[in-house]
């Protein structure tokens, strides 16, 4: 959740690090800082509360300058935001460190480094960590070793970046549970939480793997894994951009996102498929051997790609007549499951390093659940190194915190996958082409929705600006898609707003209904439109306002007190990635009305890299 940003050049690397801090505020944070080693072999270290734009003139005013330095973004766990709780943490002007994560044991490390006579000027877990580092130098007198020596003695996850003065050009990183890339430059090297904060000075990567550490100089490289050995990491060239995460034109990242839908999903399609036929191999080379075994799906995650989860059973069961169970990653880790061999084991995760999930498949894989498969977007991720099998979204970066396009590609994704494991029960030819020709279209059917409904509801979010709360109905496949706009919503405008199954209505949230509750039903024209309508009319009846997203065909009609908003017609095998849309945009010009920070809405992350 935390952001890391280092180097080690012939250059001044104040402003690499500047720009690299800026590059990982989408994850999330609320306080920065840098530290460099200057020219006397001194540490100099500038810090602030709050976001990156109140950092720089600091380091203006302090005129910081360096060939060697760390940066850090933070996302406070343990200890207020403040000043001094920010990284970079000093121990006795000699060592500075950044770290990622949570060391679980650090009140035993911090109760210990008491009585040895160590200070403490923050509540951060990750002081006891400079300080672990000091107190190792002083018997090793070697930054490599005495990092090794610290991490042995750490309970939790950490992204660490080390920096001394005895050993000016030296940078020393290690990682377990928590992601660290090495960029690798010409007679320069760049450390950073993600390949995103140094695509302007490199597109060349190395991904550490849980448990290394590597020692960096400007002109060489040296990594070992979690048993010392001398290890190498291949070097990967990143086909992304410098300005592939830039807002262009768009006011936010979010809305940037939005509108890059119909792009997102026809690169997640590209090279899938051929004469509209699912190409199995695009879930990895033995995906045939793996899928002839399977006998039934256990789908992990957490947040938006939960709710895509959500989804996948309702297809996987109704459309490939596959039994299928999905779960919150951080439930099933704890909960001491029932083993059930020969499953396909999916998680579903935008960054990859998603903390809970990472441990749910550890945990499926020990219980020997079967084989995996992750959904991801972000290639050399944790998740993808730890996986069986993966299929890359290639939804391209993903700034704003409300995922939007990761999850409707996530969505496509699938809905191959329903193809791949429906072709060995009763799918037919005709259904698979049918799908495919259905998700082919999307692309065309998002561009033009959003070009006619984009206006109708920047209108329809100003009936928002006064309310407080918010109820969302679905039904079938719809009832994970109201979740889903529920929690749009609450993330970025703070509107408390829940969903509910519309058949539902009944047994509780009825009572929640009055003139002073938008109530936004999600409106296919399906199997259960009928029912759906029976239950709007309970709300109607009681004086709600209905808001309804409709397919044309369902005859839903604007009256007084419901408010129809149609979109694009769409079979219901598709409709929840169509229907997903609309709701992105109204939670989006709703945030937007009541000013709040749509990108980086408070106390969220993008990537969740701690439990």
């Amino acid at each position: 959740m935390c952001g890391i940003v280092g180097a080690v050049a012939e250059r001044n690397v104040v402003p690499i690090l500047l720009e690299g801090l800026r590059r990982l505020e989408y994850r999330g944070y609320d306080s920065a800082g840098i530290a460099i080693l200057n020219s006397e072999n001194s540490l100099a270290r500038v810090r602030a509360k709050g976001k990156v734009n109140q950092l720089e003139p600091l380091l203006q005013e302090n005129n910081l300058y360096g060939e060697l330095g760390i940066a850090h973004t933070r996302w406070a766990t343990h200890g207020k935001p403040t000043d001094a709780n920010a990284h970079p943490h000093i121990c006795n002007q000699k060592v500075a460190l950044v770290h990622n994560g949570i060391i679980e044991n650090h009140q035993q490390l911090r109760e210990k480094q008491i009585q040895q006579g160590y200070a403490f000027t923050s509540e951060t877990d990750t002081e006891t960590v400079v300080h672990e580092v000091y107190h190792q130098l002083q018997s090793t007198h070697d930054l490599l070793k005495a990092l090794q020596q610290t991490v042995d003695l750490l309970d939790g996850a950490y992204a660490l970046a080390v920096i001394h003065t005895a050993e000016p050009g030296r940078l020393v990183v290690a990682r377990r549970g928590s992601p660290l890339v090495i960029g690798v430059g010409i007679g320069e090297h760049f450390i950073a939480s993600d390949v995103t904060a140094l695509l302007p000075v490199t597109n060349r990567f190395i991904f550490l793997e849980d448990g290394d550490i590597a020692d960096i100089t400007r002109d060489k490289l040296s990594i070992f894994n979690e048993h010392g050995e001398p290890v190498e990491r291949a070097i990967k060239h990143s086909q992304l951009t410098a300005d592939a995460a830039e807002k262009g034109t768009y006011r936010h990242y979010m809305l940037k996102e939005i509108f890059e839908q119909p792009k997102a999903i026809a690169e997640t399609l590209a090279g899938r498929v051929s004469n509209n036929k699912l190409i199995e191999e695009s879930f990895g080379l033995n995906a045939t051997e793996i899928f002839d075994k399977i006998d039934g799906v256990h789908i992990l995650a957490c947040g938006t790609s939960y709710h895509a989860g959500m989804v996948g059973k309702y297809w996987l069961e109704s459309v490939a007549k596959i039994p299928c169970s999905v779960e919150i990653a951080s439930e099933f880790r704890y909960r001491k499951p029932v083993l059930r061999r020969n499953s396909l084991v999916v998680t579903l995760s935008q960054s990859g390093e998603t903390a809970d999930t990472l441990a749910a498949l550890e945990e499926a894989k020990r219980l020997g659940f079967g084989h995996s498969l992750v959904i991801c977007n972000v290639p050399e991720s944790s998740l993808v190194r730890a996986s069986d099998l993966s299929f890359l979204t290639r939804a391209g970066p993903e700034v704003g915190v409300a995922s939007t396009k990761a999850f409707t590609t996530q969505l496509v994704a699938m809905m191959l996958l329903v193809i791949a494991l429906g072709r060995r029960r009763q799918m037919s030819e005709q259904v698979e082409e049918f799908i495919i020709n259905e998700l082919q279209q999307l692309p065309a059917k998002i561009d033009d929705m959003l070009s006619s409904i984009d206006d109708k509801i920047q209108h329809l979010a100003e009936a928002f600006t006064d309310k407080e709360n918010a109820l969302f109905l679905g039904r079938g496949t719809m009832y994970p898609i109201a979740m889903e706009g529920a929690l749009k919503l609450k993330e970025i405008s703070y509107i408390h707003a829940e969903a509910y199954p519309a058949g539902e209505l009944k047994h509780g949230p009825l009572a929640l209904v009055d003139a002073d509750m938008p109530v936004i039903t999600v409106a296919p024209n399906d199997e259960l439109l009928e029912k759906l309508k029976s239950n709007m009319q309970e709300v109607y009846a009681r004086g709600g306002q209905l808001i309804v997203f409709a397919d044309p065909a369902s005859k839903v009609e604007s009256s007084e007190g419901i408010e129809v908003i149609e979109i694009t017609s769409a079979n219901e095998i598709v409709a929840p990635i169509l229907f997903t849309v609309p709701l992105q945009l109204l939670s989006y010009y709703v945030a937007v009305l009541k000013g709040t920070d749509v990108d980086q809405p408070r106390n969220l992350a993008k990537s969740v890299t701690v439990e």
